[in-house]
């Protein structure tokens, strides 16, 4: 698999404290690596077709779709982003 991020995952991605970016770097690592891995809860958001998400950390997560053998990374953020993600 592959990762594309958009736009707007740029912007929030950039607006991220440092820590939380290196733990955002770290997760995609274990999503290239394992989908399935523990931490990341990938799961398929409720009441939106094709949206993903998995958790960066306990209060922060990334949506994302699955075009292909693309991860196509849309947001980054806390809790919330679910709302502005639909």
């Amino acid at each position: 698999m592959r990762i594309r991020r958009t736009r707007r995952f740029k912007k929030d991605y950039q607006n991220l404290p440092s820590e939380l970016q290196r733990r955002v770097d770290e997760k995609l690592r274990f999503l290239l690596d394992d989908a399935r891995y523990p931490s990341l809860r990938v799961h398929k958001l409720r009441g939106v077709a094709g949206l993903w998400e998995f958790s960066v950390t306990m209060n922060h997560r990334v949506i994302f779709e699955i075009e292909g053998n693309t991860y196509v990374l849309l947001a980054v953020g806390p809790h919330r982003i679910v709302d502005r993600s639909s």
